[in-house]
């Protein structure tokens, strides 16, 4: 069981480390007075890197997820992994609500509150896939 986990873990950070060359390999950029081409092509960008970066995420989850399973196999300590889930559903509603005023503040202008709303939704997983990866000891 342990060789599996840490076959999983090593695919894993395999998977971290491609999308985050991804990332870095599609830079998004807007000029000012964009045409609505321009804009739906960055907004299609933006979403590019939301994909990339939840999936990062979703890695370090899962990561964290089997080093707290094993933890609690070793220890017994069965109080780590619910209150770290119970972190990611309030993280996911934090991203939601916070970007959603921002969202919100720019309409009736669809275009600029959609790029708003996708501006934040990055900052806020890039904010906390860089939580995620501090180590747990």
């Amino acid at each position: 069981m342990t060789k599996n986990k840490l076959v999983l873990t090593s695919i894993a950070l395999l998977l971290m480390f491609n999308a985050a060359k991804t990332l870095a390999a599609e830079p998004c950029s807007l000029v000012d007075q964009a045409t609505p081409d321009e804009a739906k092509s960055y907004i299609q960008c933006l979403d590019k890197q939301l994909e990339t970066l939840t999936r990062i995420q979703q890695t370090w989850i899962n990561k964290i997820t089997l080093d707290l399973n094993k933890i609690e196999e070793d220890t017994g300590n069965t109080q780590l992994l619910p209150i770290f889930k119970r972190s990611i559903t309030s993280q996911k509603k934090y991203l939601e609500d916070s970007c959603k005023w921002r969202y919100l503040q720019k309409v009736p202008n669809a275009t600029q509150a959609a790029i708003v709303y996708k501006r934040c939704e990055l900052q806020i997983l890039e904010q906390h896939i860089t939580v995620l990866k501090r180590p747990l000891k």
